[in-house]
């Protein structure tokens, strides 16, 4: 049984399962990705809720695995030369669960580059102007005045749906038929973007097609479907 008691964030939240990958995530865009993933893979893994509300992702024991208090963080307990290894940054989790398994990247070093090239297109373009979008239209930002901010955000979230929607005609993923840790890292946050945030309207959603058409894809696969609900909300 491997031991993780070396990680002081298990003592807040005890691992049942040592031997098993240990997430530390909410159901969030980016918390999402990796438990999507996880499904996708099935990896053995037990997923720990790190509850915003009570802001346990600023407790000690958080902080002690990732400093920059921001889920989804994860223990890999036979991580490379067997070594319990820790993670957070949901990119660099999905790189490495995919390096791990072999699976959810295409083949040939160009194409997984390419790949590389397009979960880089969400962390640095989608995930933040999305979810600015979200503060101004949905959270504190939408009491502003001015709206110049909030459509300085809407017509770059627009501009980054037609760079994908571009992408995305004449092929079933981002990488063509192989479905890898792109669309994972891409599809929860434009689902979020149009469902959670309600803004589907505001970026003009229905002009693309090509987006919609994967992002369906995206969300009725099995796998999709139970990572969109994992960890669970408590009961009650």
């Amino acid at each position: 049984m491997s031991d993780l008691s070396a990680f002081p964030i298990t003592r807040k939240w005890p691992p049942r399962h040592p031997d098993r990958l240990q997430l530390y995530s909410l159901t969030t865009p980016n918390g999402v990705k990796i438990s999507i993933a996880l499904e996708e893979l099935g990896l053995p893994y037990e997923a720990h809720r790190v509850a915003f509300d009570r802001n346990e992702q600023m407790s000690p024991e958080f902080l002690s695995l990732n400093p920059n208090n921001k889920i989804p963080a994860m223990i890999d307990p036979n991580g490379p030369g067997g070594e319990p290894l820790a993670l957070w940054e949901s990119g660099a989790i999905l790189m490495y669960l995919a390096s791990k398994t072999g699976r959810l990247l295409p083949d040939g070093e160009a194409a997984r580059w390419e790949t590389t090239q397009w979960l880089m297109f969400q962390m640095g373009g989608i995930g933040p102007m999305f979810g600015q979008v979200g503060f101004f239209h949905k959270f504190a930002g939408k009491d502003f005045e001015d709206k110049r901010p909030r459509d300085r955000y809407v017509a770059e979230a627009a501009r980054l749906l037609a760079v994908l929607d571009a992408r995305l005609a004449g092929r079933a993923w981002v990488m063509g038929e192989r479905y890898t840790i792109a669309d994972i890292a891409i599809f929860p946050w434009v689902r979020n973007l149009v469902g959670f945030y309600g803004a589907g309207d505001l970026v003009g959603f229905d002009r693309f097609g090509e987006v919609r058409r994967v992002l369906d894809a995206f969300v009725a696969r099995p796998a999709v479907q139970r990572g969109l609900a994992i960890p669970p909300a408590p009961a009650g």
